[in-house]
């Protein structure tokens, strides 16, 4: 089970930190990732970490503003967000995907989903 919190509404240029606690299995054989879906547009992939040695990856968009990290203690992944632009508006939820057989670091294989959380970002 997966359970996104942290979004909120702010100003273009603010930070949000997203986060993702995982419960219900062992996720040292997966990729825990991040996603959005702004309104009428697909649901796109923004970045994952690999649980066991924190191999990350990003969407060029996000490349420099956007960091991805995990804690094990807390089985909980985040994903820091600044310096925010309007464009990064969406429904964000997290996912799993299983390491072995997935394309995890392209966004590909998620088959754990949690709910979504809100980012707005004004201009």
């Amino acid at each position: 089970q997966l359970q996104a919190s942290g979004g909120g509404s702010v100003q273009a240029g603010g930070s949000l930190r997203l986060s993702c606690a995982a419960s219900g299995r062992t996720f040292s054989r997966d990729a825990l990732g991040w996603f959005r879906q702004a309104p009428g547009k697909e649901r796109e992939f923004v970045s994952t970490i690999r649980w066991s040695d924190s191999s990350t990856y990003y969407v060029d968009s996000v490349k420099g503003r956007f960091t991805i990290s995990r804690d094990n203690a807390k089985n909980t992944v985040y994903l820091q967000m600044n310096s925010l632009k309007p464009e990064d508006t969406a429904v964000y939820y997290c996912a799993a995907a299983p390491l072995y057989g997935t394309s995890w670091y392209a966004g590909t294989g998620y088959v754990y989903w949690g709910q979504g959380t809100q980012v707005t970002v004004s201009s």
